[in-house]
């Protein structure tokens, strides 16, 4: 490994050295193991901090950053949206044009194998210059063409229409039962709200096999059969409220709102806690909900 670049007197390796003594736990121990999985893949990878508190590794251009938040360890590729990804690591950040992240979650545990042949991966596009090896075009014989143009013709498709964001960029969905619109509404929502709202859905799926869902008055909701529904969220401009229509029920009390049953958490981007969001999901699932 290279000399890192430095900041007030110390060195960025010792920084990060800092950083993952004070975390102290489960993402201490995540990232430490990921840098030296990066140190392992690239020996002349350099270590830098930047952005005023952010691991960076870098080797002719940035390679990856490590940040650590309550509740995952997120190493976000510069260029990843430009490398082979055949293992599927890249699981956040995946609608941009450049950025692609790995999320890492406690007790996760990242294939070694597959994360060294990524960031192999990301050298060799930095020092390619950025390029993109180009594709050969299939050049169709002049008895084929006439054949593949009408193909091509007969399959083209008016676009689908994408959904009207409303005030504060809450996607418009038609009132619908099912999984579909959810994933409709969770597809057109805004920048890192559409992560988050993936994640909340996944969450909800993974606790409660058998929800039950729908969208009404443009937003996903999710309940149980006979039982009513106990969660929906909603995007505003500078967060996704998700509100527990049963929450003063639940332990500990949700923070938002002062209403006789529901309450509601404010979440903006990096602010999910997944165990314990996944917490008041079973528990609000396990209790009568509110029947619309």
């Amino acid at each position: 490994m290279k000399k890192s670049g430095s900041s007030e007197g110390q060195s960025a390796s010792e920084l990060i050295d800092k950083r993952i003594a004070e975390l102290g736990d489960w993402r201490g121990e995540t990232l430490s193991r990921m840098r030296k999985l990066i140190q392992e893949a690239d020996s002349d990878v350099v270590e830098e901090w930047k952005w005023m508190g952010t691991p960076v590794w870098s080797h002719d251009g940035i390679l990856c950053t490590g940040e650590s938040y309550k509740s995952i360890v997120k190493l976000t590729f510069a260029k990843g949206a430009s490398l082979k990804d055949p293992a599927k690591l890249f699981n956040s950040s995946l609608e941009g044009n450049a950025r692609r992240a790995i999320d890492i979650h406690e007790g996760e545990r990242v294939d070694a194998g597959a994360f060294k042949t990524l960031i192999r991966a990301a050298v060799a596009f930095n020092t390619s210059g950025g390029k993109a090896r180009p594709r050969r075009a299939k050049q169709a014989s002049a008895l084929m063409r006439p054949i593949l143009k009408s193909t091509k013709a007969s399959a083209k498709k008016p676009a689908a229409k994408k959904p009207a964001l409303l005030a504060g960029g809450n996607p418009q969905i038609a009132k619908a039962h099912g999984n579909a619109p959810v994933q409709a509404y969770i597809a057109a929502m805004p920048g890192w709200k559409r992560d988050v709202g993936r994640r909340l859905d996944a969450l909800i799926a993974r606790h409660v096999p058998n929800v039950r869902k729908a969208v009404k008055w443009n937003s996903p909701f999710y309940g149980i059969e006979g039982q009513g529904w106990f969660l929906g969220f909603h995007v505003f401009t500078h967060y996704v409220k998700v509100t527990f229509f049963r929450g003063t029920s639940l332990r500990p009390i949700p923070p938002g709102g002062t209403g006789k049953d529901a309450r509601w958490i404010d979440l903006h981007e990096n602010d999910l806690d997944e165990a314990q969001m996944a917490t008041w999901i079973r528990q609000a699932a396990s209790i009568p909900g509110w029947d619309t």
